[in-house]
């Protein structure tokens, strides 16, 4: 089992990549969000999923292991395979997932590529409940994430975390917080803190 390759890149395809290990070509299925991070003759390091269904295999891979992790827990969801994993993965951040999930935001989840509106609603109906996945833990560096004009995903996501305790000290049960904080995420944007996630998560529900 493959969990992480590192090596050249060596050719960028229309969803996948060829990551020269030692010598060794590996094809490797990719997201457009993963693929904006590769360049042709750098170095690289991909976290892994292989799927194999059928006679068929497949390697899939992730800047990050945060995104592996989501497409993982995606597939566990019925009706969605690999391909309307990557869509979703594409379209949304896993920061952004937690929140459409937690605010029932199925439109948005509907954005994705091939996902109707009654598989955004299973996706935002099984996740809304559920923490995040917490993944491989693996040494060293992640690359960079491609540019965003949000929070990077992990500082996101821990911040996101911390609102939530914090809201749940309080009082609120841990899905109200994690709706609570949703919202507040998406009022705030690029001013997001965890002092104002919290403030005004307190204040839209009146507290």
């Amino acid at each position: 089992m493959i969990g992480k390759l590192s090596g050249i890149v060596d050719a960028l395809g229309s969803g996948e990549a060829i990551l020269d290990v030692s010598g060794v070509g590996y094809l490797v299925q990719c997201g457009a969000r993963t693929l904006r991070t590769l360049s042709i003759g750098k170095p690289a390091q991909l976290h892994i999923e292989t799927v194999l269904r059928q006679d068929l295999l497949r390697l899939y891979g992730f800047a990050s292991e945060e995104e592996r992790a989501w497409f993982v827990r995606l597939q566990e969801i019925q009706g969605v395979g690999p391909k309307a994993a990557l869509a979703v993965l594409d379209t949304l951040s896993p920061m952004e997932l937690i929140n459409a999930a937690a605010l029932e935001d199925k439109a948005a989840i509907a954005r994705a590529q091939g996902v109707g509106p009654r598989i955004a609603a299973r996706i935002a109906g099984e996740l809304k409940d559920k923490p995040p996945p917490t993944g491989r833990s693996l040494g060293g560096l992640m690359p960079a994430a491609a540019p965003s004009t949000t929070p990077s995903a992990p500082n996101a996501l821990s911040m996101n975390a911390e609102a939530v305790s914090a809201l749940v000290n309080l009082g609120l049960n841990p899905a109200d917080a994690q709706r609570a904080v949703a919202s507040a995420g998406r009022t705030l944007g690029e001013e997001a803190s965890l002092d104002n996630l919290i403030r005004v998560a307190l204040k839209d529900m009146g507290t």
